[in-house]
């Protein structure tokens, strides 16, 4: 059982993800504004069971990794302060433009938004490696079965990002002014959202391994 301090810095570093614009919110604000807030909910569920996808993959190979190579905990921790700080260094070297939520998306039926949301995370190769990278530093052996742990991990998450995403959905035109006229928040959240990968990336470096 993962201790409630790092499952609360697990959600504050799953908030801060969630809050900085990207592909999901743009698209979720686009399919709002251009087909009416259920399009968007719909978008949101499959964008969601994309999220749960890549979530059970890391989980389950996650716990076949740690069981079959005693060392490879350390391994994929290192692999992920790499990655972290990496991802640290692409986020404040990226351009920074206006938030553009694109209006004139087509209009499609239930079944095809649903599957456009998921199949968008899905065969998104880069999601797995996020997970991959960032729930070693919050599972640690002596808590308990490692499958459990990222099952913890993996609720936490995606409870925080379907909340965060159906705000954004249901006030998906006020999101889009706000963002085209102050896109000063897009360089501010840029350096933060850089800070708090750094220290992810840190404290996962500085963990022992008991």
């Amino acid at each position: 059982m993962i201790p409630i301090n790092d499952l609360l810095l697990f959600a504050l570093a799953s908030l801060v993800m969630v809050v900085s614009p990207g592909p999901n919110m743009i698209y979720l604000i686009s399919r709002s504004l251009s087909q009416g807030k259920k399009a968007g909910i719909i978008s949101l569920f499959g964008v969601m069971c994309g999220f749960l996808f890549h979530i059970l993959m890391v989980s389950f190979g996650l716990s076949a990794i740690f069981f079959a190579v005693p060392y490879a905990y350390v391994t994929v921790k290192f692999l992920g302060v790499g990655y972290l700080l990496y991802l640290a260094y692409s986020t404040i070297t990226s351009k920074n433009r206006v938030f553009d939520a694109d209006k004139g998306l087509k209009p499609d039926k239930p079944f095809k938004l649903f599957n456009i949301g998921l199949l968008t995370n899905v065969l998104n190769p880069k999601m797995a490696i996020f997970y991959l990278s960032f729930f070693p530093q919050f599972i640690r052996p002596e808590y308990g079965s490692i499958l459990n742990q990222s099952f913890q991990l993996g609720i936490v998450q995606i409870m925080i990002s379907f909340s965060i995403n159906f705000l954004i959905v249901i006030s998906a035109a006020k999101m889009a002014s706000w963002f085209s006229k102050k896109p000063i928040w897009l360089r501010i959240q840029k350096w933060f959202m850089a800070s708090v990968l750094t220290g992810l990336a840190v404290k996962m470096a500085l963990t022992k391994v008991k």
